[in-house]
């Protein structure tokens, strides 16, 4: 059975009929659509990471600050977004500034929670590059919330993930947290 044969299950499950004519190609759109939004799955966080990686005498945190990004919960299929905020301390090892943020497509788009892809990014970027630290901040609006359930419109999830140097060395996790804050980041 396939996705759009799913979908057309789905339609009508919910008393609708998938023969009208305002649905006729909702099937085939749905499929498209969450292959385009479960498309993580299919890439390598890996092989992301080490198309990029350069050897640079550079040990200052370097940030990559309001990342936008899209994922679905993976409790009710809705979406969540907001900013994603990325730091490392360098080893001797950088990373290709688009690469982190590729790093953070492949894994929003996959079915997540939040917790789990604030992780996910800090430590891969941990094990590839070998840094210092690394620090992720994410901050997000679950449509789950807001939608269903007990509907609270405006709220915000914050979730963070120090590793090495952000979690031990508590002037560093400060200097990153001061950073995101910042509009221009001085």
């Amino acid at each position: 059975m396939t996705l759009e044969d799913n979908v057309r299950d789905f339609l009508r499950a919910l008393g609708e009929d998938p023969e009208r004519e305002g649905l006729l190609k909702t099937p085939e759109r749905v499929a498209r659509a969450f292959e385009f939004l479960a498309k993580g799955y299919t890439e390598d966080p890996t092989a992301v990471l080490n198309s990029a990686l350069f050897t640079e005498e550079y040990s200052e945190m370097i940030v990559l600050k309001d990342l936008d990004f899209f994922s679905l919960c993976e409790h009710h299929l809705l979406p969540f977004f907001g900013k994603a905020h990325v730091a490392y301390i360098p080893n001797r090892r950088i990373l290709g500034l688009s690469k982190i943020a590729r790093l953070f497509e492949v894994f929003a788009r996959r079915l997540q929670v939040q917790e789990r892809l604030t992780t996910q990014v800090a430590t891969s970027l941990m094990d590839a590059i070998e840094p210092m630290g690394v620090g992720v901040v994410v901050e997000a609006e679950h449509l789950c919330m807001r939608m269903r359930g007990v509907e609270k419109q405006n709220s915000i999830v914050v979730t963070s993930c120090m590793l090495g140097s952000f979690r031990s060395r508590q002037e560093t996790r400060e200097e990153f947290m001061t950073l995101i804050r910042s509009r221009n980041g001085r």
